[in-house]
């Protein structure tokens, strides 16, 4: 896992300052790649980049950037292809010379043989950069899912891209202006959609995609795949075999590494049947990591991770952390270079610290609920499209009627949300229901962005996602939609950004691609049945799991943010968001921002989650508003 950073000149050789630009954005990226950072330079001047590594595999001789055999190409790359030694095979078949262990020498020959359609052939979570010194061109990749995230930058005759867009951001060519239509949309999703940035001029690659630059012409860009949710006619039995042994083969090719290697145990199915089925292929005692919260039991799994630790024989650790983890609020802004709405953020930075003081890599549950149906809204959404709007009439009434629950998770909280959304077409209610402030823009925002908040606006990527395949069932199209918005842009970003501001490498198995494809022609009966969630994957290792967690239902990673900001954080809360003089008030309007916190702190509502959103709204301002006007 690396750091990657680049710049190239379209129109004659960079500045003569060049080498020292990639090297700082080499140095930027440091806590990606810890082990070592190194600038290439093309020969004729146009190109330069910059490596951040961290070893992983390959100790001794993986070092990039890294040419082929001439010299002509040379890559740059971040992230693990765990098909690599099969690559390997057919290249040296086909004439090529290796001279290291290394997955990233694969794709160097890979591009030489087949061009950016290597990325097809790449099974892994990938973002690199290929420079071909003979044709001119740069060609940027990135894998299907998106684990692996790649920014860039394109204004005139300059390209410069980066693993993160704080090494953009040191590069005096590149405008840093923010994009004001993008600030609506954060404060909708807790996040900035795909492919936009709160930079005007830099843009996310999207997943499955490559992107070429050559000296003339508009930049080429083309996806290589895309899973199409949808339901195949398939028996049980078939799809409970196929499930079970394409997980094992995903656990057991990200199971290769050179470094010591753990695994995130949250006591939930996911992460449990990964550690149950490591345990089967290793020899000694998997090293397992959880996290609780001290004094608030609706918050702590680590009693379920326990229960999964002993029925599986690991070194587990277990970490408790209290409200004095505030300080991680300028941190984790720092680490996602634009604000991130999602708390859960704390604690998966907090669980990679510490899980990076014993082990280099972790496998985790990640993507689980997204290809298996995980989550109580996939159910929601479905229930929402057949109830009668009679029905969810009587039901918003009676919702009315029920006295006020400040618990977000409470049982009247969550039928007041669902009836209050159900009646709302599909991609509306899905955002309210995830949401920060989708139905608030209207007050929250300075009337000069409200022209920027209208409903399309507000709902494009999720409506993008909907109507891709018009054609499949209600359960299909919500898990389309999910999977191109909420994974790519919240969790993977998360795991990414949390694992790497502490150099710590995580692998995702139920992202593996065979999987994937799998999984998402799976019928809706083998996804929901009743009012379970993960029907299939919960049969597949009903023998692997331990009873008591095999008919849990989801609890979701947070920290306990109602409680936290009434009383540790309370002073943090008062002192960023109540001056008048806050950054935030350049676009929000103050009243209904303090009449937020006054509500939260009297304990007659919970915006805990809203609340934070705007924290770290402020804090990136706080941090960068200026140098961005």
């Amino acid at each position: 896992m690396c750091g990657i950073a680049g710049i190239l000149s379209r129109d004659g050789p960079l500045p003569g300052e060049a080498g020292e630009w990639v090297a700082r954005m080499a140095e930027t990226l440091k806590h990606r790649g810890p082990d070592e950072q190194r600038v290439f330079l093309s020969p004729g001047g146009r190109c330069a980049f910059g490596h951040a590594r961290l070893r992983v595999i390959d100790l001794e001789t993986g070092a990039q950037p890294m040419p082929n055999e001439d010299g002509s190409v040379q890559v740059v790359f971040n992230g693990e292809i765990y098909n690599f030694r099969e690559l390997r095979r057919e290249l040296e078949g086909r004439g090529h010379r290796f001279r290291t262990q290394s997955d990233t020498e694969v794709v160097v020959h890979g591009f030489e043989e087949w061009g950016p359609e290597v990325c097809a052939r790449l099974d892994g979570m990938f973002a690199f950069a290929a420079w071909n010194e003979r044709e001119g061109t740069l060609t940027l990749g990135r894998d299907r899912a998106g684990q692996k995230p790649l920014f860039v930058y394109e204004r005139g005759d300059t390209v410069a891209f980066a693993s993160e867009m704080k090494a953009l951001r040191t590069l005096p060519v590149v405008d840093r202006s923010i994009d004001e239509g993008a600030v609506p949309l954060y404060l909708a999703y807790g996040y900035v959609p795909s492919p936009r940035t709160l930079h005007r001029h830099i843009r996310k690659l999207p997943p499955g995609t490559w992107m070429r630059f050559g000296a003339d012409g508009p930049a080429q860009s083309r996806p290589y795949w895309q899973v199409s949710f949808g339901c195949d006619r398939i028996s049980p039995a078939e799809a409970l075999e196929e499930v079970r042994r394409l997980t094992r083969e995903a656990v057991e090719r990200r199971l290769v590494s050179d470094v010591p290697l753990g695994a995130f145990l949250s006591g939930g199915i996911d992460s449990s049947i990964v550690v149950g089925l490591m345990s089967r292929m290793v020899d000694e005692p998997v090293r397992t990591f959880s996290i609780g919260f001290e004094g608030d039991p609706n918050y702590d799994e680590t009693a379920h991770a326990r229960v999964a630790a002993e029925a599986f024989g690991t070194r587990h650790t277990e970490f408790v952390v209290g409200p004095g983890e505030i300080r991680l609020l300028d941190d984790l802004v720092e680490a996602y270079d634009e604000p991130f709405g999602d708390s859960s953020a704390i604690p998966t930075s907090i669980v990679s610290r510490l899980t990076r003081e014993h082990v280099t890599v972790a496998l985790t549950g990640d993507g689980g609920d997204e290809i298996f149906a995980g989550y109580p809204r996939f159910l929601g959404n479905v229930l929402a499209d057949v109830t009668p709007g009679l029905v969810i009439g009587l039901g918003r009434r009676l919702g009315g009627l029920l006295p006020h629950d400040s618990d977000f998770r409470s049982p009247t909280r969550r039928f007041q949300r669902f009836m209050g959304a159900a009646a709302l077409p599909a991609e509306d209610r899905m955002l309210r229901w995830i949401g920060f402030f989708s139905d608030r823009l209207d007050t929250l925002l300075r009337p000069e962005l409200r022209g920027l908040a209208s409903r399309d606006a507000l709902v494009e990527s999720f409506s993008r996602a909907w109507r891709r395949r018009p054609d499949t069932s209600c359960l299909s199209r919500t898990l389309q939609l999910n999977f191109e918005t909420y994974l790519l842009d919240d969790l993977l970003v998360k795991a990414d950004r949390c694992s790497m501001m502490h150099s710590l490498e995580l692998r995702s198995p139920f992202l593996d691609t065979a999987l994937i494809e799998f999984a998402s022609r799976l019928p809706d009966r083998m996804r929901i049945r009743g009012r379970t969630l993960k029907h299939a994957l919960r049969e597949a290792f009903r023998d692997l799991l331990p009873g008591s967690l095999l008919t849990r239902g989801k609890m979701g990673f947070g920290v306990p943010l109602p409680t936290w900001f009434r009383t540790h954080w309370r002073p943090l809360l008062e002192e960023r968001l109540l001056p008048p003089g806050a950054r935030i008030y350049e676009w929000l309007e103050r009243d209904p921002v303090v009449s937020m916190v006054d509500e939260h702190l009297g304990e007659r509502a919970d915006f805990g989650h809203q609340l934070w959103a705007l924290l770290t709204l402020e804090t990136w301002l706080e941090k960068t508003g200026d140098e961005c006007r």
